[in-house]
């Protein structure tokens, strides 16, 4: 048995999902691996039923009908990975862009730091991004200088979706306070975990554009991203944030 889940959501990745899950598994230390395919019309799923075979109880398999949003397959991977014993979980994409490699650093940090999250950052010392083009390195770097303005997070790669969450972080979490689906979605988890009062530890990583498949990205992604900054901030101005979460956090020890 694993302590460490990475959930890796797919949506037409059969050009990446077999390498990257064999990539995932031939680290030295011992992951499983969640998939959280959204009805792929491109068989992305079949080639992993069909590797569930060679990797038997490290590989799993969780279908969803229809393209339900990043956001919405992370929180069913986390929901999953808490009915389980999990004690680190991760997020990564399928594309490569993430270097599997690096979750051996982001383990390191979650676990000898104690802190509640580690961030595989690209604008951390040390940290970058390969084959971007310019303007989109502007955009990105921009809206992550964007998010530090209104949050005040002390996170220098906000939107970073390259994450390793201690297990009581997700316990504590109300995930239907969780409004963003997209791009925001990263954003918003890290303001969550600050505001349980946690410290998120920046790890620098090499970020690579996908080199098969198709870009996720687009005009409806980016401008939740910028109206949802402003409205979590609000949210959090006027108290009902940090409070939605506490009382989420008391149901779940009810329950």
């Amino acid at each position: 048995m694993s302590d460490s889940l990475v959930i890796i959501p797919t949506y037409n990745e059969k050009e990446n999902v077999e390498n990257i899950i064999r990539a995932v598994f031939s680290l030295d230390k011992s992951f499983h691996v969640l998939i959280v395919d959204d009805g792929s019309p491109d068989g992305t799923a079949q080639i992993v039923r069909e590797l569930q075979a060679q990797f038997s109880r490290r590989l799993f398999l969780e279908e969803r009908t229809g393209k339900l949003g990043l956001g919405t397959a992370y929180i069913h991977g986390f929901k999953w990975a808490l009915e389980r014993n999990y004690e680190y979980i991760f997020e990564m994409d399928a594309d490569f862009s993430h270097n599997p490699k690096d979750l051996l650093r982001l383990y390191a940090a979650a676990g000898e730091s104690g802190v509640g999250m580690s961030v595989g950052s690209r604008y951390v010392r040390g940290g970058k991004v390969e084959n971007w083009p310019f303007d989109r390195i502007f955009i990105s770097y921009g809206a992550s200088l964007y998010v530090r303005m209104i949050t005040w997070m002390p996170v220098k790669d906000p939107t970073a979706g390259f994450v390793c969450y201690r297990r009581e972080v997700l316990e504590r979490l109300d995930f239907d306070k969780i409004r963003f689906i997209g791009y925001a979605f990263q954003i918003e988890m890290k303001f969550a975990t600050r505001s349980l009062g946690y410290k998120i530890q920046e790890v620098p990583i090499t970020f690579t554009d996908r080199v098969e498949g198709i870009s996720k990205m687009s005009k409806g992604i980016v401008k939740e991203a910028v109206y949802g900054v402003i409205k979590m901030k609000w949210r959090s101005f006027s108290g009902n944030y940090e409070r939605e979460n506490r009382e989420g956090q008391i149901l779940n020890e009810k329950v």
